[in-house]
């Protein structure tokens, strides 16, 4: 285990990093193998729907999925960091029941935290940083598969989801702090829009408490998301001297609303490189906190990943040749690379998937659309 020097700084490092989606936390687009003939669409789901078989398959997956060969991969190119997103359910039963759970209290499979400590080890080896992500929480806050229960956002409306949350915080910021891995913990992945944001304030720093009980501001980051609201809303919120080491997150797709959806790729690469570029000074200059771009990726086609995609979705490349599509795909990573590197960091979303390249940040690199070395 390789502990953290008392004098180590993390603060203000600059993160080139992927998020390891679809490992520790399911999303049926990403590996829609495991998904076959289930009703399932989430986690939550899958675990309630296969039962006690839900062990096995689950545990196979979390070792093969991804594994040290990886992250001596990610290495080799120049990737610093890993962005691990995981379930409230990583410490096993103890959180609270919800309806999806069906007749199980605890549906979900354990073992988890030890491939998580096995990620850490790994880590270190190889010389990443890790960003831990409270990616699903209990009663889901966002609806989406990726937060554990699609079509429910209850997160924010029992005192016990929310007081599991902090409680998962508190436990990974006590379990990992003295690993020299432990780069930031991100207190909750996407609260949804709806959500008040005096309330996801209060949260946020709320879990700030939590992992300063045992991690040093010198030493670990304390993330939070935007929470799909601007920026501003931010202004002067968890700023230094009360918090040290506080990184703003926000995530940029081009492939979730229609007006993006139906803009051609000279369109999505100015977006991306003036209207983005734009927001970046705006954020650099107006926020006292630094940072993240959490997630990005070269997808434009919504159906690729959306569970609740309706209706007919025209994309940029859907009429491209196979030189065109690679032009497209290098010209697109390039626009957003050149106004995510004005960020302390940022972190492509995924590192793999079974079927959609646009969305793997390895076979973008092996194919020639992403850079070779970071």
């Amino acid at each position: 285990m390789a502990l953290k020097a008392a004098s180590e700084q993390n603060q203000g490092k600059k993160l080139r990093g992927v998020n390891l989606g679809g490992w520790l936390l399911l999303e049926k687009w990403i590996t829609p193998s495991l998904f076959e003939g289930l009703n399932a669409t989430d986690e939550t789901t899958y675990c309630a729907e296969l039962g006690e078989r839900a062990d096995t398959l689950l545990k196979q997956h979390w070792n093969t999925f991804i594994t040290e060969d990886d992250f001596a991969w990610l290495a080799s190119v120049g990737i610093n960091a890993v962005r691990v997103p995981v379930g409230h359910w990583l410490f096993g039963p103890g959180y609270p029941y919800h309806r999806a759970y069906g007749e199980s209290a605890h549906p979900f499979v354990v073992g988890g935290l030890d491939i998580l400590d096995r990620a850490f080890d790994w880590a270190e080896i190889y010389g990443l940083q890790i960003v831990l992500d409270l990616h699903a929480a209990p009663g889901c806050q966002n609806g989406f598969d990726n937060g554990g229960i699609k079509d429910v956002c209850e997160w924010h409306t029992k005192t016990e989801y929310v007081e599991h949350s902090l409680n998962v915080l508190e436990q990974l910021a006590e379990r990992y702090r003295r690993r020299r891995a432990l780069h930031a913990i991100e207190v909750l992945n996407e609260p949804h829009w709806d959500i008040p944001t005096d309330f996801l304030k209060r949260y946020n720093q709320s879990g700030y408490i939590r992992i300063r009980k045992h991690c040093r501001p010198e030493d670990v980051a304390v993330v939070f998301h935007d929470g799909f609201r601007s920026f501003r809303e931010y202004t002067g919120f968890m700023c230094e001297p009360d918090f040290r080491n506080v990184v703003f997150d926000i995530h940029r797709y081009q492939c979730f609303d229609r007006s993006d959806i139906e803009m051609d790729i000279y369109e999505h690469i100015q977006k991306s490189s003036i209207v983005w570029k734009q927001e970046a000074d705006e954020i650099i200059q107006e926020l006292c906190l630094p940072t993240y771009v959490g997630e990005w990726s070269l997808g434009l086609n919504l159906h690729v990943v959306s569970l609740r995609a309706e209706g007919t979705f025209n994309h940029a490349l859907e009429s491209m040749d196979d030189f065109q599509l690679d032009v497209a795909y290098r010209a697109y990573a390039a626009a957003q690379l050149a106004t995510f590197e004005k960020y302390l960091g940022w972190f492509f979303w995924n590192y793999k998937t079974e079927t959609t390249p646009e969305w793997c940040f390895r076979e973008g690199v092996e194919r020639g659309w992403l850079p070779a070395r970071y």
